[in-house]
């Protein structure tokens, strides 16, 4: 059963927690704090970093077979996954989300607002560690999700494929490498052509429990950058997470056609035969409310 990639908390409550699995990604210690009733622990959604040759495309799906299958989830299963907020774990729940889509779950929704949603509305929450049974995760990937770094090399030069990068200012600029410092990774700078739209533009921030923007404000600033909803998007950031909360918001928005280029700068910087652009381009416009 297809669901939509959002769920709001008091549609999560109404759930049973017998026909659902909820998937806390925020640090053990904050779980070990208090979580929704139910929810297992699984910071790996976010902390995994992936390679998108064929070698480390296997290693991912070997990974998730093992941790998904240790916390008890098969992939038929309704599956709900949470953060602590939408703007200040970097997308990592939406991370869990594109993950769990590629490897084939038909029925997983990211809780909107995050854990600040669920608290603010009033609803329980427990110390508690559920007692898990292992089952085997079965997987059926879905690669039309996935943009290697093969793919996007091919289609540079292609203008009907639009490169979205959501990067950070700094990174944008080629002014840090990553989030993890400003010389994480060997080379600074962007994929050449590439549009951009910061991802936190995506959301609405000076609200109390920051939210994904309307429609028709996603998909304005989208139009900025000539992105229409017939577009084939490409989305990218440092390790998917970003792009992946970005990756939501444009579907929600009604863009049909939005990959996610998983391994993003993190793999795309350390092959120095890799083009780069590094400055403020002079052809491309961006949001102007950026």
């Amino acid at each position: 059963m297809e669901v939509k990639p959002l769920i709001s908390p008091s549609e999560l409550a109404s759930l049973s927690q017998e026909s659902v699995v909820v998937i806390d990604t925020r640090v053990a210690e904050e779980y070990a704090v208090s979580h929704i009733p139910g929810a297992v622990n699984l910071r790996e959604m976010f902390t995994y970093l992936a390679t998108s040759t064929p070698e480390g495309l296997a290693e991912l799906r070997s990974q998730f077979v093992e941790l998904l299958s240790a916390v008890g989830i098969c992939g038929t299963e309704r599956i709900v996954i949470y953060e602590d907020a939408l703007n200040t774990g970097y997308g990592q729940s939406c991370r869990g989300y594109f993950l769990l889509k590629y490897f084939g779950c038909p029925s997983v929704s990211v809780l909107h607002g995050g854990y600040q949603a669920w608290l603010a509305a009033g609803l329980p929450t427990t110390t508690e560690v559920p007692v898990i049974e292992n089952k085997v995760f079965t997987v059926s990937i879905d690669s039309s999700m996935m943009v290697t770094t093969a793919q996007m090399l091919q289609v540079l030069d292609n203008p009907a494929i639009i490169k979205l990068d959501v990067r950070d200012a700094d990174e944008w600029r080629g002014e840090s490498s990553s989030p993890y410092g400003v010389d994480f990774c060997p080379r600074k700078g962007r994929i050449p052509g590439a549009v951009w739209i910061e991802w936190y533009q995506m959301m609405e921030l000076n609200s109390e429990i920051p939210m994904f923007r309307s429609t028709d404000e996603i998909m304005a600033m989208c139009q900025e950058v000539g992105i229409t909803p017939d577009s084939t998007v490409y989305i990218y950031c440092f390790k998917g997470s970003r792009a992946s909360n970005t990756l939501i918001a444009l579907k929600e928005a009604g863009i049909k056609d939005v990959r996610n280029y998983f391994a993003s700068w993190n793999e795309w910087s350390r092959d120095a035969s890799l083009p780069i652009e590094i400055g403020e381009p002079s052809d491309r416009k961006i949001p102007a409310s950026v």
